[in-house]
């Protein structure tokens, strides 16, 4: 895996754990309610998955936030991290 993929999976992942716990919900919960096993919101979290587009848009649809917001928030958060590395 090329290093800006790594990067881009772990900024998903972080960004997926906040939302989620921002509305309260559990691994397992959400991974009920979009029909996912709770290990694979793990996976997914610690940016060891990543998820298809259907999946995602599951997962915006639970987290009751539009699928588009979900990408804004990686890529201010991908951006953000790109910049802080700059010398």
């Amino acid at each position: 895996m090329e290093g800006r993929d790594k990067e881009l999976h772990g900024v998903f992942g972080s960004v997926l754990r906040e939302l989620r716990t921002q509305v309260g919900l559990t691994q397992e919960q959400l991974g009920f309610e979009c029909d996912l096993d709770r290990t694979f919101i793990s996976l997914l979290e610690r940016g060891l998955r990543q998820p298809t587009l259907t999946t995602l848009f599951a997962l915006a649809e639970k987290l009751k936030i539009p699928a588009s917001t979900i990408i804004q928030h990686v890529e201010e958060a991908y951006q953000a991290k790109v910049a802080d590395k700059k010398p």
